[in-house]
């Protein structure tokens, strides 16, 4: 079978990345790089190879498949005249920066049958992975996601920036739709929020709260998932969780009879910690971004079916807006 010829369009941090790794996968050839700036296109040749295009148009019929990876703002305009010629196209999240245009891209993807992934990469953590086999049922969420600020997307805010990653996880674990959004921010930097939080209620009962920050002087990306079943504790950064599940044989009222007490307020003296079960998450050590490229790939080969779908981002698009139209309904108004 003839590798599956591939192209990057937008070779910053992200891009630079997705070159990297198409050059390394099996089954794909790196062939084709974009970006208006051509002392780093010629870069990223010279180190991951391909050729060199001006225009996105002119990739059509020299490649098979294409990471997008410009600017959010111009992913539709990106995206459009490859889908339209039946390009595959994996798009950097977040897919939109408004949900008008994911909608666009929802319907090209639909309209012409083309595979479109989005690059949301925290679904390809290890611990998130781990997390899932699981199979939990949340009902109570809490995501904390802190770094200082990076002055690499300073136009647009920490919602979009940053605790999209949450947004979309939080999504997919739950399953439902969002019901209610309550949320407030802080713009200090800019016009835009760095600090935000919300919680939102989903039809089905379960709650997740989520911050996240841009002014922190550490960076932190925790998530807490709490069910009937379990309580799951996970550190993205260090690829790294815990989940304590109580004992399936532990019957509080049968052990408060064996004991002779008349009152559960009387079983403080038992150690509720020999009472419960904690385990490490079982963590497979492998690069997100290589995974999520990995399952881009077997997905346009017909082996498996999209991960984070168009429909997914677009979700996770539409939920980050709400969250804005909130916090603009709350602005933080300073003392004069």
């Amino acid at each position: 079978m003839a590798a599956l010829r591939a192209a990057v369009v937008g070779l910053g941090r992200m891009g630079g990345h997705h070159a990297r790794i198409y050059a390394s996968l099996e089954g794909v050839q790196l062939v084709a790089l974009v970006d208006q700036r051509p002392e780093k296109a010629q870069q990223i040749a010279g180190l991951y190879g391909g050729r060199i295009y001006e225009r996105i148009e002119d990739l059509i019929g020299q490649v098979d498949l294409a990471t997008i990876a410009v600017p959010t703002v111009h992913h539709l305009a990106a995206a459009k005249p490859l889908i339209e010629a039946g390009i595959p196209v994996l798009i950097e999240k977040p897919l939109a920066s408004c949900v008008l245009d994911a909608q666009q891209i929802v319907d090209l993807a639909c309209r012409h049958k083309v595979v479109v992934q989005v690059g949301h990469t925290e679904r390809f953590n290890p611990v998130v992975l781990a997390m899932q086999r699981m199979g939990v049922s949340p009902r109570f969420i809490e995501t904390h996601r802190i770094s200082p600020f990076t002055f690499r997307s300073a136009d647009i805010g920490v919602v979009a920036d940053m605790m999209i990653h949450d947004i979309d996880i939080v999504l997919h674990l739950v399953g439902a739709i969002p019901e209610r959004i309550d949320a407030v921010g802080v713009s200090v930097l800019g016009p835009h929020e760095d600090v935000a939080n919300a919680r939102v209620r989903f039809a089905n009962g379960c709650v997740a709260n989520l911050t996240a920050s841009r002014l922190a002087l550490k960076t932190e990306r925790k998530i807490r998932v709490f069910s009937d079943s379990a309580y799951l504790s996970v550190d993205y950064q260090k690829k790294a969780g815990v989940a304590i599940k109580m004992d399936s044989n532990l019957d509080v009222l049968k052990l408060a009879r064996e004991h002779n007490l008349e009152d559960l307020s009387q079983m403080g003296q038992l150690d509720f910690g020999k009472l419960v079960k904690v385990e490490p998450l079982v963590v497979n050590d492998v690069e997100p971004l290589r995974a999520e490229l990995e399952a881009f790939v077997e997905a346009v080969q017909g082996k498996r079916s999209v991960a984070v779908s168009a429909q997914d981002g677009m979700a996770a698009v539409r939920l980050a807006a709400d969250i804005v139209a909130e916090i603009k309904k709350n602005p933080w108004q300073l003392p004069a």
